[in-house]
């Protein structure tokens, strides 16, 4: 069983930065594929970004990639979503998951956090 936690989520102008942290807990985090989804209103849950159990391999959606870096502290069982040049697009709730296998698909994840909220004005 797995725990995860969100934090970092607010309210940001068009432009700026936000960084999401994701804390876990419980066994085999270390094992773990996690990653980073979001929903915003009226909208189906989407993928955001994906990193593999040792960090080597990232994938990302392409209207994040330049913009948005997924990584983890294993060793502080959190991963991390830092997110710069946000735009108002962006606006969503924002999930962190843990799953055995590096995809992109959310029904392959076994873990969710409950959100964090990412708001950008513009």
């Amino acid at each position: 069983q797995v725990q995860l936690v969100e934090s970092g989520g607010g309210l940001v102008q068009a432009g700026g930065s936000l960084r999401l942290s994701c804390a876990a807990s419980g066994r085999s985090f270390s094992a773990a594929a996690m990653g980073w989804f979001r929903q915003a209103p009226g909208k189906e849950r989407e993928f955001v970004a994906t990193i593999s159990w040792s960090g080597g391999q990232t994938y990302y959606t392409d209207s994040v990639k330049g913009r948005f870096t997924i990584s983890r502290d294993n060793a502080k069982n959190t991963v991390y979503l830092q997110m710069n040049s946000l735009k108002p697009e962006d606006t969503a709730v924002y999930y962190c998951s843990a799953g055995r296998f590096l995809t992109r698909a959310a029904r392959t994840y076994d873990y969710w956090g409950q959100g964090t909220q990412v708001t950008v004005s513009s």
